[in-house]
């Protein structure tokens, strides 16, 4: 069975569908891969729209999300479900990765490379195209429904010997790359975020651009689209614009006094 789209949802058109600027066939692929029931993985920098893309394919498709934010401490049970102690009994409790499975939903592991390596294991099955999961404690076997689809994201930036996907497990998506939308399409997304004029979005994101080409120099990772928003929001509720810039695009990116100074001079000068 190829699993139905809404149409109202497809088109855009859905009053609830969450706002998402795209930047190529982003959409398109992703729509292609839930129809044939592939998983997805999504590659990109921190705070480039990965979450919210997810978000936006999933009302368009009329699927519940459930999203987890991996971890070191993530375990499979935490994904699988565990029994639990109710009023005197013992219940078993599905976790998110269960009960998309029953429920049909798509389920999004972000970051997934911070999870522990059991979590990998449970999700392989998952992936291929026995799309099942085994419930050892409750002696199930789930065979997860057309609608059901697995996403997962990562950040190759901070990829490291120890943070990172095994090729067997990364061989087992379909990958999508992300990065920052281009000024005109970022400025667009931020004013329909926050309703700060579009002129005064460009040149937050101006900066933003500004301050991403230190990434490798003095930053790990470049200001996001997110806290452009941060930003923005700020300068539309009433802030002054250097201290919107300092607490939302600057603060977070570093912690050294010097670094700051310099990050302070970047924006200064895409100010003009």
């Amino acid at each position: 069975m190829t699993p139905a789209t809404n149409t109202a949802a497809a088109q855009g058109t859905a009053p609830d569908l969450p706002y998402y600027a795209a930047s190529g066939g982003e959409c398109v692929l992703f729509e292609q891969a839930w129809r044939n029931r592939l998983p997805v993985l999504l590659k990109g920098p921190t705070g480039c729209g990965k979450t919210r893309f997810v978000a936006h394919m999933a009302a368009r498709l009329g699927r519940p999300l459930y999203t987890v934010a991996c971890h070191d401490d993530l375990t499979a049970a935490d994904l699988t479900g565990r029994h639990l102690l109710k009023g005197g009994e013992t219940v078993w409790a599905d976790g998110p990765l269960t009960r998309a499975m029953r429920e049909g939903a798509i389920l999004y592991l972000d970051e997934v490379v911070e999870a522990r390596k059991d979590v990998t294991v449970v999700l392989h099955p998952v992936t291929d195209d026995r799309r099942t999961l085994t419930l050892e404690r409750t002696g199930e076997t789930l065979v997860a429904p057309p609608e059901f689809m697995l996403v997962v994201s990562y950040n190759p930036g901070y990829q490291n010997v120890m943070k990172s996907l095994k090729p067997s497990t990364r061989q087992r998506f379909v990958a999508m790359e992300f990065g920052y939308p281009d000024p005109e399409t970022e400025a667009a997304i931020v004013a329909s975020e926050t309703g700060l004029a579009p002129e005064r979005c460009a040149l937050l994101v101006r900066v933003a651009n500004a301050l991403r080409d230190l990434k490798g120099q003095d930053l790990d990772e470049g200001a996001s689209t997110r806290l452009v928003v941060y930003a923005a929001t700020l300068i539309h509720a009433g802030m002054k614009p250097a201290a919107a810039i300092d607490a939302a695009l600057l603060q977070p990116l570093s912690d050294d006094p010097d670094v700051q100074a310099a990050l302070a001079r970047v924006a200064e000068l895409a100010l003009g």
